[in-house]
């Protein structure tokens, strides 16, 4: 089953406080108690360790396994009552209540958000007082983000407007969601409708979103590991060849690539595989005299024609 952010944030607080009292636990065990797989427990011991009391990173949670038992080296560390400085205090309350105004937002997990908030502004006396003159706003992609968590939340199938990169056009689809996830950029792991199929969508290329009151039924799906990058070529895709000037060298650090032959001119020549060729037109454009598309041949004139296209661009009316 999908988890959405919410409630991964709620298993790894009750994983701290049930590590606390079981030194050396083992990791079948716990997984089997929170109802988890054994790599999803991993994952959430991968962050832990990053956790502590203080925004300084001091008092960090010194949590490690051995892959049978799970081991929490400084539990009395931590276990001291929270004292935060006057800008950490600031920190939080002016962080907790933004979040509380996300769209989305369910009406129980507000309304403790505001309790915790009110309390901590009460401890927190006149630095309390001084932080309600700040405010965030979150840019659109809060709001997306937060749809999207409430519809895995409530089963809930969405309608996007979403902006696709490769075609360079807006389309419409409804899609039941499976899973949020980073990678660079905040994703959308969902069933397409449209294409009965699983799809990928960057959350900042939604232009508009929808929650329907159709309920989402995704099928069941093995997720992908994710741990060496979104993009994953198959050794069955296409081959695209690429020449880059040094100008350009940085695209053998961004894209997975079968190999990256030196040029005279300091540049490279990068072969690599993708599903959906047409989608490196835009990287084409992108490069300028510091790239061209060398092989396969029909998408090389692709991509001359879409430069010269643009270049038409400037040279119509003002």
């Amino acid at each position: 089953m999908a988890t959405n952010a919410i409630d991964q944030t709620r298993r790894m607080l009750s994983l701290v406080t049930y590590l606390r009292e079981r030194p050396g636990a083992h990791v079948q065990d716990v997984a089997r108690a929170f109802g988890i797989t054994e790599d999803e427990l991993i994952s959430d011991l991968d962050v832990l360790p990053m956790c502590g009391t203080s925004f300084r990173g001091g008092d960090l949670l010194d949590i490690d396994t051995d892959g049978d038992r799970i081991w929490w080296h400084n539990p009395d560390d931590v276990a001291e009552p929270l004292r935060l400085a006057a800008d950490e205090a600031t920190a939080l309350l002016v962080a907790a209540r933004a979040v509380a105004t996300l769209p989305g937002l369910r009406e129980s997990d507000r309304q403790a958000l505001l309790r915790a908030t009110a309390k901590l502004e009460t401890a927190a006396g006149e630095v309390g007082a001084a932080s309600s003159r700040l405010s965030v706003t979150f840019e659109s992609e809060g709001g997306v983000f937060a749809d999207v968590d409430r519809a895995i939340s409530e089963r809930r199938r969405l309608w996007l407007r979403y902006y696709s990169p490769a075609r360079d056009e807006l389309t419409e689809r409804e899609v039941d969601p499976i899973r949020l996830f980073a990678v660079g950029h905040t994703y959308m792991e969902a069933w397409c409708r449209s294409s009965e199929d699983r799809r990928t969508f960057r959350l900042d290329r939604v232009a508009e979103i929808r929650l329907l009151d159709e309920p989402s039924a995704p099928p069941e799906l093995e997720l992908r590991d994710l741990s060496e990058g979104l993009v994953q070529p198959a050794a069955e895709d296409p081959e695209v060849v690429i020449e880059v000037g040094p100008g350009g060298r940085w695209v053998a650090e961004y894209y997975p690539h079968d190999s990256a032959e030196e040029l005279a001119d300091g540049g490279l020549r990068i072969t690599l595989r993708t599903p959906d060729p047409a989608s490196l037109r835009r990287l084409a454009l992108r490069l300028g005299g510091e790239g061209r598309i060398v092989a396969p041949p029909e998408l090389a004139q692709s991509a001359q024609q879409a430069a010269r296209a643009a270049l038409a661009a400037y040279d119509g009316p003002a």
